[in-house]
Parts: structure tokens; sequence; C-alpha cells
């Protein structure tokens, strides 16, 4: 798949842009705060539903106007897709594909899929669980829609599960209740969590080779599901989130909260055996977290059959000349967006297809 064209209205700080793109390179480059990282989060905004920097649908929309516009032409395999977003000031969001406005945003999932690096990613390192869950399942998400229904389920789930404990310590006749959310509970998070594991699995084998690349050799690379209790199969999975239920519902009770399950887990990151979150160089982070951005497309790739598009905010100002090359060597049949402050990147000269896209003020020159 390639985005053919992008066009904004009212988003940020562009009134309009409308532009075409090469289907493999293009490079967005001008100053610092000139609009360019903008333009790789209103396609991303077009693959998931949600900016990558804001939960406020009111900040995506040009200071003084009420209402904004992107509108994205996508080229895919089997059928040529439009994708239109729309946000208003009341936090109204409006989604169409192909002019027919859907429902739920889950219907978005999976028409267009992106991976996006900036060095705001590097959170899947440094931040909280919270941060690393989030990119597990943005991605799954994006191959899988109904992993994304299943999540959406399951919060509704904790969170009338977890009014019921707070309401245990005053009304105990509601005891009986407990297991009719518990059976609930262990059969959309077993379900969510079996999905995680298999796709840290292949996670971690890719990810391991690209990195393997990016640093000749030098460094391991090693990403390990961290849950709340053993798993292997699906049937395992939930026996042992029944149990823990049970051992911890006292526990529970007492808090008055979920204490066991998909949004407790984590990820343990790992390079040459050692923590890469307390011992990794700020290099390390960041081309480990590359490492994981190209290891998404293959994992796409191979599960869907179509390629997803992808967006590098800012990657070379931190990546050597060797760096840059090997990169750009395993995205020849990706589309790629590279922002950048300077077109002059040496590395592209190996490349025809490259469009050049220079921003200034929210304009393209």
């Amino acid at each position: 798949m390639y985005i053919k064209n992008l066009e904004l209205k009212n988003y940020r700080n562009y009134k309009n842009l409308n532009t075409d793109f090469s289907p493999q390179i293009n490079i967005i480059f001008g100053d610092n705060a000139q609009g360019k990282t903008n333009i790789l989060e209103s396609i991303f905004l077009c693959a998931s539903g949600r900016s990558h920097r804001t939960q406020r649908f009111s900040d995506l929309i040009k200071m003084g106007e009420n209402r904004n516009q992107v509108i994205l032409d996508l080229s895919k395999d089997k059928a040529d897709l439009n994708i239109q977003i729309e946000f208003e000031n009341n936090e109204k969001r409006k989604v169409l594909i192909n002019g027919l406005k859907i429902k739920k945003i889950g219907n978005l999932m999976g028409n267009l899929m992106a991976i996006f690096f900036s060095p705001d990613e590097l959170k899947i390192i440094k931040g909280s669980p919270t941060d690393r869950r989030r990119f597990i399942d943005i991605t799954i998400s994006q191959f899988r829609p109904r992993y994304f229904y299943a999540l959406q389920q399951y919060n509704k789930i904790i969170a009338q599960r977890n009014v019921l404990l707070k309401n245990l310590n005053e009304k105990k006749e509601l005891i009986s209740t407990i297991d009719t959310w518990n059976t609930q509970l262990v059969s959309v998070g077993s379900y969510i969590i079996k999905l995680r594991i298999d796709f840290i699995k292949k996670l971690n084998e890719i990810s391991n080779e690209k990195h393997v690349m990016l640093t000749e050799g030098k460094e391991k690379l090693d990403i390990i599901y961290e849950s709340s209790f053993s798993f292997s199969s699906k049937e395992e999975i939930e026996k042992n989130f029944y149990d823990k239920l049970k051992l911890y519902q006292n526990m529970e009770i007492k808090r008055g909260q979920t204490m066991v399950g998909p949004q407790r887990d984590d990820i343990d990151i790992n390079i040459n055996n050692k923590s890469l979150k307390l011992y990794g160089s700020q290099g390390q982070q960041r081309t480990s977290v590359l490492s994981m951005k190209l290891a998404q497309i293959d994992i796409i790739k191979k599960d869907c059959g179509e390629t997803p598009v992808l967006l590098l905010d800012d990657v070379f100002s931190e990546l050597d000349l060797k760096r840059q090359r090997c990169l750009l060597e395993t995205l020849k049949n990706t589309q790629t967006f590279i922002t950048c402050t300077d077109k002059n990147i040496d590395v592209l000269n190996f490349y025809k297809n490259v469009k050049f896209i220079q921003i200034k003020g929210g304009k393209i020159v």
C-alpha cells in the first residue's frame, strides 16, 4: 500500500495543504517548528483514529478555526481508498471511508497501516508500562481489528467489576455476582494476552535481526512479555487467570480494584542481557526502538500481505551515514516519510524515486 495524496484543511498550522507523494521515499524538510511533524501526525491519524501527541481533538484544529479536515487517498492491492477525518471544537469526530460515514472507530483499523517513529517513541523504553502496552495495542489493532474491540470490551468489564469490588465492602450480599464478572474478564482478557504473547514472540525474533544489522552484530536485542501469571496455551492462560483472581479476591475487595490481568502486564527490553531502560545509552535506546519499528513492518506484511507505510520523524539526526544507508536499504519496498531540517542527505543519492517537500510556516515552498 502507499499514500497517493494528502489534503489538510485548518489542521494544526496548515490553512490548506494538498500534495502528492512518491510511493517510495518522501523527504519533508525545513526548519524546526514549521509543521513537518504535523504531516506525519495527520497520516497516523488516518491509520489509528488518534494523534500520537494529544488526546484532545481540539488541539488539531488551526487556531481561530472551528473545524478541520484530513483527506487521504490510499492505493492498495485490492482497491483504492479515500479516508476523511473531520474534527470540530466541540470534540465531535467524523470519519468517512470512500464517502461513507463509519459509526465505530474500529472500522477504521486495518485500512491504512502505518508505523510511526519519533523521538517521543523512546517512551517505549523509558516510559511507564502503560506506554509499552499502548505500543503493543496500537500495532496489533492495525492488523487485528477484533483485538481493538476486545480491548474496548475488556475496559468496560474492568470498570464495572471495579464498581462491584468497591460496593462489596458495604454490600456483602453482592459477592455471589463476582464470579459472573470473573468469567467475562478471563474470557476476553485471555484472548488479549494470547495475541500479545504471539506478537511479542515475532517482534523479538525480527527486531533482533534488524538490530544486528543496524549495529553490525555488536548488540543483541531481547524483548520479553511479562505477565502476572504463567502462560502457554489459551486454556492454560484462562486457568491461571481464574485461579489468580480467586487468590487475590480479598485483596481486590479491600482495594476496590482489579489487580490481575493484561492491564497490569509489561514488556522487558534488554541489550546484551542488560536492561535497556537502566543501562542503555540514548543512542542504544533510539536504535532499539527503530529496530522494533522495522520489525513491525515485516510482521504486518506477513500477516496481511500489505506493506505498511513508515513515518520517520527526525530519525537521521542520530544515525551515522553507515546506519542511514543500512536503514534505507531495508526500505526499498516500503513507502517512507522522513522529516529532517536539511534535504542534503548523502544516502539519498542511491535512490531515484525520491520526492522532496519543503515546508515553511505551514506551507509547501
